[in-house]
């Protein structure tokens, strides 16, 4: 694949983005290229080295805020007619609050999700407070003459010691998987806005 069709697929696949970005993206891939040719590579070793055109796409997709995208798509492609937007402003009762409506569900779901991450962290630091609480209490208490009592607290600690590790490789793909689902949700929302222009 030469230079030139690598930045055709590219524009193609980036159709729905704002013009600007389109520009500065394949001006700064354009760039890239040349600079690796310059350095010796060929037109082709170039282009390879970069990865696969759907990777790049799926990349800047994903680096541009959605509030561009979305900025970007609610622009009035043509003005507006008088009953057009008699119409809209009439219907404004009923689909700004459905619309409103939607966003605090979508909203409420997602505090919620953060929520029980937030849940299974407070787990996990209360094993940790609960093994390092029966450590130290299971000493004083066998240096103070309860040496049975002691064991046995001790023993509970370490049981909240294994649960604390547990408990921290849990909550740790928990975070990371809710934060992979964030971010595929928006790119999911991104690649609409973007197929909306396409279609």
């Amino acid at each position: 694949m030469n230079k030139q069709d690598f930045l055709t697929i590219l524009r193609k696949g980036l159709s729905g983005l704002p013009k600007d970005e389109i520009e500065e993206r394949l001006s700064f891939y354009s760039e890239i290229i040349d600079d690796r040719m310059e350095e010796g590579l060929s037109e082709e070793d170039s282009i390879r080295d970069l990865g696969t055109t759907d990777e790049i796409i799926s990349q800047i997709v994903s680096d541009i805020p959605l509030s561009k995208i979305v900025k970007e798509k609610i622009k009035p492609k043509k003005k507006l007619k008088t009953w057009e937007t008699i119409l809209l402003i009439l219907g404004s009762p009923i689909w700004a609050s459905l619309l409103i409506a939607a966003a605090a569900v979508i909203f409420s779901l997602y505090v919620a999700s953060w929520a029980l991450i937030i849940s299974l962290w407070a787990v996990f630091v209360s094993f940790g407070a609960s093994f390092l609480g029966g450590i130290i209490g299971g000493i004083i208490l066998a240096l103070n003459g309860n040496i049975s009592t002691g064991i046995a607290l001790i023993s509970a600690g370490i049981v909240c010691a294994g649960l604390c590790i547990f408990a921290f490789f849990g909550c740790k793909a928990a975070t990371k998987g809710i934060l992979i689902f964030t971010k595929n949700i928006a790119f999911l929302i991104k690649n609409r806005f973007i197929k909306k222009e396409e279609v």
